[in-house]
């Protein structure tokens, strides 16, 4: 073999060990995050089966998010436009309360747009939307890791139809709840 040959191998090789791990899977460590240990499960099911438990009952209930009608989680734009109206502002400011309220909802902003203009413009005017609301989410006071902000262009339209009426719907942000 020749001295390029050799060469290659060993930094393959070097390559390979260098992204090996020493972690042994079989041996990772589990959290617990149910807030009891072991033994206080144990004796948790010993005494639900005598009929004395210590957990409290579930209690079933709609969150605020739940029951919100989809029009106040839609903020419409002008055409070619990624500026929130005045408008929209008061439905930014009570999506952003409830948000805030809890730390741990993750929200999506979709951006959408209407059937004019091109693929990629469309996803990059979608795309612009989706940020203007969680830029004005953020400043709000809403934590920027709950937020996402992502386009759909023209794919996903709200009306058919290539009137005015049908075009104002399409061209809008969506905030979804997760």
């Amino acid at each position: 073999m020749n001295m390029k040959k050799w060469i290659l191998i060993l930094g393959v090789t070097s390559l390979l060990v260098a992204c090996g791990s020493s972690v042994k899977l079989d041996k990772a460590p589990v959290e617990d995050r149910s807030g009891t240990s072991a033994d206080q499960n144990a004796n948790s099911t010993a005494g639900s089966a005598m009929g004395k438990s210590n957990v409290p009952p579930l209690e079933v209930g709609k969150s605020a998010t739940d029951t919100m009608p989809v029009s106040a989680r839609l903020v419409y734009f002008d055409y070619d436009s990624f500026v929130i109206k005045a408008e929209s502002q008061p439905l930014v400011e009570s999506n952003a309360r409830l948000i805030k309220a809890d730390k741990n909802r993750k929200v999506v902003i979709e951006g959408h747009t209407d059937e004019r203009g091109g693929r990629e413009y469309n996803l990059a005017l979608g795309q612009k939307r989706a940020e203007a609301v969680r830029r004005a989410l953020v400043l709000l006071g809403v934590a920027d890791s709950q937020l996402e902000a992502v386009s759909f262009g023209k794919e996903k339209p709200m009306a058919t139809g290539s009137d005015e009426a049908s075009l104002a719907k399409n061209r809008r942000a969506e905030i979804s709840y997760r």
